[in-house]
């Protein structure tokens, strides 16, 4: 009886470690990754799955190129004799026939160069991929960052109205302060947390888009770190208009995309000229009882005649190509030209804003809140001015930091818009 009893204790304490082992493994892991905006951007480099995936298609066209290169194979038929009326041995008859297509009119280079091309062409969309998610990726770092910044005042804020709302509670409950008093630091706690949670929503968005391109596990938080200097006074001002439009046109690889299309529908066109020329066949022949005599060896040639048929609406339709190219080659350079100069407007404005602020405010400020706390908790001031006092300061913080965020991800639309990295680097 002992023996059971001691058994199943000892199989109840190996279920519950079992159990407690199971629900460790299956709790996530908050773990935390620090990382520059470089390190960011090596690790999106090596594991971003779209960039592979893209990668794949400069292999494809690689492999088109090829398969252009090669020549078409010969053709080879035989054939044995079965039964003949009165033709004994009717098995001795045996046929061979090999043929060889030739393309003419330069087909099969103008298929290479076309070829060729077309690995332009997905080179160009992969490098233009790589310049949008890298613009994303540096975007939500930055975004991140100063939003979690941000998120420090509502940290701060929020923990100092716990701590007075809890003291007015001692103080209503002795009937020391009105309840409207309590009500007010009630309701501005309960405003902040719903901000703090709007604010942190935004974050968690924007850090899973961010996760998603470095693949970061989900579960793991992401701790962006800003040591460099970011907010130089003048940045935008120090680089002319003219050498950021020039960069655009040269790494612009959306613009150099519409180009190589137009040199694609150029070669096309010439392709399908050359394909209402029609191609030569030339055959060799050999019958072994033909009727002209034994071991008969014939040679021959075969090409259509183009009375109806000359391509023509293939060619038609690779003029019209050209010209819808052309078109879409000169709306992609007005893009270009639009893009630079609305983003360097921008980023003019927002760094003459930014000029404008003294560089001591936000410190001042700071060491300003942090004495109206220490007045308030001395009771030096009201609560009405100590709230006052704390949501301005919460007003400018935000301000401030927005602006800065606003100011970087200008800097960064301009290198996105020139295809160059001008500034943040």
């Amino acid at each position: 009886m002992f023996k059971k009893k001691t058994s199943n204790f000892l199989l109840l304490q190996i279920l519950l470690i079992i159990t407690a082992f199971s629900a460790r493994a299956q709790s996530p892991q908050n773990d935390t990754l620090k990382l520059s905006i470089k390190q960011a951007e090596d690790q999106f480099l090596k594991n971003n799955l779209q960039l592979i995936i893209q990668h794949y298609n400069i292999d494809n066209a690689s492999a088109q190129v090829i398969t252009a290169r090669l020549f078409p194979n010969p053709d080879f038929s035989f054939a044995n004799g079965i039964y003949a009326n009165d033709v004994p041995n009717a098995y001795n008859e045996q046929t061979f026939s090999v043929s060889q297509l030739f393309t003419t009119a330069g087909k099969r280079n103008k298929n290479i160069q076309l070829a060729k091309i077309g690995v332009e062409q997905t080179k160009f969309q992969f490098f233009d991929m790589l310049r949008t998610l890298k613009f994303t990726l540096r975007n939500d770092f930055y975004t991140v960052y100063f939003q979690r910044q941000s998120a420090l005042v509502y940290d701060q804020e929020i923990g100092s109205l716990n701590k007075t709302l809890a003291a007015y509670k001692e103080q209503y409950a002795k009937g020391n302060i009105a309840e409207k008093e309590l009500l007010r630091i009630q309701a501005q706690l309960y405003s902040l947390q719903a901000e703090y949670n709007t604010l942190q929503t935004g974050i968690d968005t924007t850090e899973s888009e961010l996760k998603m391109m470095l693949r970061v596990p989900p579960h793991t938080a992401i701790d962006p770190q800003v040591t460099e200097d970011i907010t130089g006074k003048d940045i935008v001002s120090t680089v002319p208009y003219q050498r950021l439009l020039d960069s655009a046109y040269v790494n612009r690889y959306d613009l150099r995309y519409s180009k190589a299309t137009v040199d694609y529908n150029n070669m096309n066109l010439q392709l399908q000229k050359a394909t209402a020329v029609p191609d030569v066949s030339v055959s060799l022949n050999y019958d072994k009882l033909g009727a002209y005599g034994t071991n008969f060896l014939g040679a021959g040639i075969e090409f259509s005649l183009p009375f109806f048929n000359r391509n023509q609406g293939a060619i038609k339709q690779a003029q019209i190509a050209i010209d819808q190219s052309k078109v879409q080659l000169q709306n992609q350079q007005n893009t270009v030209e639009n893009d630079v100069a609305t983003n360097y407007k921008i980023a003019l404005r927002l760094e003459k804003l930014y000029n404008s602020f003294d560089p001591k405010f936000k410190q001042d400020f700071t060491h300003l809140i942090q004495e109206v706390v220490k007045n308030y908790e001395k009771r030096n001031i009201s609560m009405l001015e100590f709230l006052d006092f704390y949501d301005s300061y919460k007003t400018n913080t935000l301000q401030l930091n927005s602006l800065l965020l606003s100011r970087v991800t200008s800097l960064e639309q301009l290198n996105y818009v020139t295809g160059t990295p001008f500034f943040n680097q």
